[in-house]
């Protein structure tokens, strides 16, 4: 009798118990880039370190979770002399702060594919809001297809001279390509 009750109660613990997402890590042939105008001309840029973990589960976003860090010094434009500057204190400042990291561990459905995680921007020693939305393609390679907009005045990075707007406008394009496979 004792252990057909163990059984029921391990049965019903089972039952009972959150199902967890999916955990996932960043693959080759991942992307993260950015892109914004200096004097009105457009430039863009990628961010070749970064690394991305995912728990993601599209029938429980409430477990699911993200993190994304970025080594700032291998920012790349292709223009050595604005990499330097934007190495520089005016900008990044990687002397003092050498990454970026982007949390989230709020999802929301937008319907389909379509997915936002709202999370947390770490840049310059501030933490900002910042949102990311994005369409995930299951399967065994399953790829998050992401954009978000960055205002980076609000982590003090374009200091003195760089802070005027009509020169480089404070919202930056972020946009991401990760594709991941299941964690072992």
């Amino acid at each position: 009798m004792q252990i057909k009750s163990l059984a029921l109660a391990a049965a019903l613990f089972a039952v009972a118990a959150p199902a967890f997402a999916a955990d996932y890590v960043q693959q080759t042939g991942s992307t993260l880039t950015f892109a914004t105008k200096y004097q009105g001309e457009v430039f863009a840029g990628n961010f070749p370190g970064f690394t991305a973990r995912l728990s993601f589960d599209p029938a429980r976003l409430d477990t699911s979770k993200l993190d994304v860090v970025i080594p700032l010094a291998g920012a790349n434009t292709k223009n050595a002399e604005r990499d330097d500057t934007l190495k520089g204190a005016d900008f990044f400042s990687i002397a003092k702060f050498p990454q970026a990291r982007f949390t989230a561990t709020k999802f929301r459905s937008l319907g389909g594919n379509n997915y936002a995680a709202d999370g947390s921007l770490n840049l310059r020693g501030a933490s900002k809001p910042v949102t990311l939305t994005f369409t995930w393609t299951p399967g065994d390679k399953p790829v998050l297809t992401g954009k978000a907009t960055v205002k980076r005045l609000d982590f003090g990075v374009g200091a003195g001279e760089w802070a005027d707007t009509s020169i480089i406008p404070n919202e930056v394009a972020v946009s991401t390509k990760v594709v991941f496979a299941p964690a072992k």
